[in-house]
């Protein structure tokens, strides 16, 4: 018998993560019907060859008409009218990490926090990897959690969301981290104190026998995880402490055991953070540190997170256009000076003043997207800021603004949802736009 036989399910949303959920609750033996905002396109196609009811052009009240349960997609804030419906009618409401979580029968990591949670995922499930275990990096990276679970697998790493975090009852990780914790995304959970608890969330179901790994460098982040009522274990770049994973010099290093891990590449303190953090993790779920070494070396992050994608003229266009907060594009500007910055996008009501600390590393500013005149006010009187009205103007602003030997950089602090479709296009057409320059200067 399937976990949800007899089930009448409501989806709301028919993108990746709504269709995933749908398909999963039909295999687990459920009724499903997909609620969708807009068209759904050729998933209505697709989720109808296996029997489930698409309504797609808006959502009603009447779509819940027979259901026992509601399973909202990530992107469907707690506050939307479609789940009042759904309260109204006293119907349970299970998120996406809650279906895996019921799903499941492999055990699973998690790993959460406002940034470095991709990379961090994605080294933790290499560093398994290298352990001989058949590992597999689900959740909010892009494969959905609630698929992965019906897989056979040795175990998951399971990268989670505020988002998905908040509507969680039983998501019981093996070990779990917590990068970081900075403002965002308050424009959603409404306040700094919110949306920390949110994160919190991703220990409340653990106890003896599990372990939750924590940032001793960061201390609202650090203050969230020493309430966690299981074993906690501590990650930091600087020298580590028995327990911990840290860093003598330039080089990872084991606290429980004095062994070298390696160094990372990029040598960024962002960097060194999620591979602290990842080898942390692997050990406290039984990894050698043989194994944790060999994970880690030579890991390349994925695209869009400080890559280097055009040189013109001795300047370096650097895509970050995942630093979608301000804490995200600090740390991207690091150390570096000279740096001509792309900033701005949708702010998703998060104070933007924190970039003003940048202000002495950088030759430049340029202002972009609907939070121009924000980026513009920190900035006023400290570097000089232009504005642009596209990602192809940025770019060309930006290097007339960069040093000699300096660097453009897109690090925006902002989220994508005002001009793109999302980061990615955002930094693919930044890098398009940095080689159009490079290749006009070499013909000149």
């Amino acid at each position: 018998m399937g976990a949800f036989e007899g089930e009448h399910v409501v989806v709301i949303g028919a993108g990746i993560a709504g269709s995933a959920a749908a398909r999963v609750l039909v295999a687990e033996g459920a009724t499903v019907r997909v609620s969708e905002a807009a068209s759904a396109g050729r998933a209505a196609e697709d989720l109808g060859a296996l029997g489930v009811e698409v309504l797609d052009g808006g959502h009603a009240p009447e779509h819940f008409e027979g259901a026992t349960l509601v399973v909202p997609s990530p992107g469907v804030p707690p506050h939307a009218e479609v789940l009042r419906w759904a309260r109204e009618r006293g119907l349970p409401v299970l998120g996406e990490m809650e279906l895996g979580a019921r799903i499941a029968t492999a055990p699973y990591l998690a790993v959460t926090g406002t940034n470095g949670k991709t990379t961090t995922t994605q080294m933790l499930t290499a560093c398994l990897q290298a352990g001989g275990l058949d590992a597999v990096a689900c959740g909010n990276i892009g494969r959905p959690f609630p698929a992965a679970g019906r897989e056979r697998h040795d175990v998951l790493v399971v990268e989670v969301s505020s988002f998905q975090l908040q509507t969680q009852t039983s998501f019981h990780p093996r070990v779990s981290v917590l990068l970081n914790i900075a403002p965002d995304h308050l424009d959603w959970h409404g306040t700094f104190e919110a949306y920390a608890a949110a994160k919190a969330r991703i220990f409340e179901n653990q106890g003896p026998g599990d372990v939750h790994v924590g940032n001793r460098d960061d201390e609202d982040a650090a203050r969230q995880s020493r309430s966690a009522r299981c074993e906690v274990r501590w990650f930091s770049t600087a020298e580590p402490a028995a327990a911990e994973a840290g860093f003598r010099g330039d080089r990872l290093t084991a606290g429980w055991s004095g062994a070298d891990l390696g160094s990372v590449v990029p040598d960024t303190a962002a960097m060194r953070a999620d591979a602290a953090a990842s080898a942390a993790a692997a050990h406290a779920f039984g990894v050698a540190d043989e194994a944790i070494e060999r994970g880690l070396e030579g890991f390349v992050p994925a695209a869009h997170r400080g890559e280097l994608v055009a040189i013109v003229e001795g300047v370096r266009f650097l895509d970050n256009s995942k630093a979608t907060n301000p804490h995200a594009a600090v740390a991207a500007v690091g150390d570096a000076g000279g740096v001509a910055l792309i900033a701005g996008g949708d702010a998703k009501g998060v104070d933007l003043s924190p970039l003003a600390t940048l202000a002495d590393r950088l030759a430049g500013v340029v202002a972009i997207g609907a939070a121009a005149a924000q980026v513009r006010s920190v900035f006023e009187g400290r570097v000089a800021v232009r504005e642009a009205g596209s990602i192809e103007e940025a770019a060309r602003v930006a290097f007339e603004a960069a040093r000699p030997g300096g660097t453009v950089l897109l690090a925006p602090a902002c989220a994508s949802w005002d001009m793109f479709r999302d980061y990615a296009e955002r930094g693919d057409r930044f890098a398009a736009a940095a080689r159009a320059l490079e290749k006009e200067a070499a013909r000149t």
